[in-house]
């Protein structure tokens, strides 16, 4: 296996080494997003995980299940999430569930959309948006459990959803997309410069790939990060700027001075 999918499986190795040796009250132990344990975050993934590979695997069992969520719109991530966390096998469940994925992905032909919550999406897509949920809610589980992690450069697939998604963030939070492009400059984990946009452009973004992702991902407060913006647009987005589908929800409160 390689490219994303092989990127996936890592990203979640590293977050299973996190809970691997956890005592069963470890589980419970509060993350950052409210009301949620390490094991809601775990459930979490594994719900969406299973999902995912009902997707690429049984895509009209999957339709199933998406009409049966429009029918639940109100909590029902947290609902599923909740309930995966009372599994007794949650954590074999998830190491199972999230290998088969990755293996799916892999497989499913080039050019080939699968259904989602959102527009269908070809596999590398669900890949990248997979790896950049596992690291999100790792880093919830991290910094639940006092762990600083090392930056990977698989760090640039988030950043490139993150990206890519300006123009939804402007949209789910009530604002006009705009219609000049934006050069993104960030600095790699490895020191190499990952760039995006025309080099001329007037709105720019730039800063440490690590920060980026902890914005875009909301889990960080823009005023705890290095990030600079040049250009009253770019300056603008930062507030708000997601990778992830769904409202924004409040985010990550500054740190105290």
């Amino acid at each position: 296996m390689t490219g994303v999918p092989a990127e996936l499986r890592a990203e979640g190795d590293e977050l299973d080494r996190l809970v691997r040796e956890l005592a069963p009250e470890g589980w419970g132990t509060a993350t950052p997003a409210p009301g949620w344990t390490v094991a809601h975050q775990i459930g979490h993934l594994a719900w969406t995980d299973e999902v995912a590979l009902l997707s690429a695997t049984r895509p009209d069992a999957f339709r199933a299940e998406l009409e049966r969520s429009m029918g639940e719109l109100e909590g029902y991530v947290d609902r599923a999430a909740a309930e995966a966390a009372e599994r007794a096998d949650l954590a074999d469940h998830w190491r199972a569930t999230r290998s088969a994925l990755a293996e799916a992905l892999a497989g499913v032909p080039s050019g080939t959309k699968l259904p989602w919550f959102g527009p269908p999406m070809s596999a590398m897509s669900m890949a990248t948006a997979r790896l950049m949920e596992t690291w999100a809610h790792g880093q919830d589980v991290a910094d639940a459990l006092g762990v600083v992690r090392t930056p990977t450069n698989r760090l640039r697939n988030v950043a490139h959803l993150g990206v890519r998604t300006r123009d939804f963030a402007h949209t789910v939070n009530g604002r006009t997309a705009p219609d000049e492009p934006f050069r993104v400059e960030l600095l790699g984990p490895d020191g190499q410069l990952w760039t995006w946009g025309p080099e001329e452009a007037g709105q720019r973004v730039t800063g440490p790939a690590l920060d980026f992702c902890l914005l875009v991902t909301r889990r960080r407060h823009r005023d705890d990060l290095a990030m600079v913006a040049h250009g009253e647009q770019a300056d603008a987005w930062l507030d708000f700027a997601q990778a992830f589908a769904g409202p924004p929800g409040e985010g990550r409160k500054p740190s105290a001075p």
